[in-house]
């Protein structure tokens, strides 16, 4: 239950907070991955990505370590009824600005399992899949510096891959997408 908890007041601060930032390893295709320029007017205008798992945009850059299929009852998910997919990662604060690993994965990414024909179907966050990051998880990153984390989304299948999708931020421009097969 502290984990839920955690994690709904992280999501409720997350909205102000970077808005304006703009096991196993599974299978990973990338496809409709751009290379955007910031909208940084400046000469010094910095590349955004999404590829070869990982993510930049100007104030942070966070690099998928790990992912894996958890079924319940097995470490890391206890308390769902319904298997998961986590990932392990890695967020580098680039700017001065407070960012937390949590709050900073949450506001870029958006994880897909298309097996609805009629609708998107965005998967929940689930449980936080290791609990060696129960401290670090909403620690403020220094300028430059890296704290790991994980994140876990409950799977609606065991057949369609998950699609992450990320973003400049909340509704900020779509940076590309990578499909994890989770068989």
């Amino acid at each position: 239950m502290k984990k839920f908890f955690v994690f709904g007041v992280i999501t409720a601060l997350m909205v102000g907070l970077l808005a304006a930032c703009g096991g196993e390893t599974t299978d990973v295709e990338e496809k409709d991955v751009s290379k955007v320029e910031s909208s940084d007017k400046s000469d010094n205008a910095k590349e955004v990505y999404f590829k070869d798992n990982e993510v930049k945009l100007i104030d942070l850059k966070i690099k998928i370590t790990e992912t894996k299929v958890i079924q319940p009852g097995e470490p890391g998910n206890e308390y769902s009824e319904k298997p998961v997919f986590a990932i392990w990662y890695e967020t580098t604060n680039l700017s001065d600005k407070d960012i937390d690993p949590t709050t900073a994965w949450t506001v870029v990414f958006t994880a897909v399992q298309d097996n609805n024909p009629n609708a998107v179907n965005e998967l929940n966050v689930g449980a936080l899949p290791d609990e060696e990051f129960l401290d670090s998880q909403l620690e403020t990153i220094k300028k430059d510096g890296t704290v790991k984390n994980a994140v876990a989304y409950e799977l609606d299948d065991l057949e369609t891959p998950v699609t992450l999708i990320a973003t400049q931020g909340i509704s900020g421009d779509k940076l590309g997408e990578q499909d994890y097969n989770i068989k």
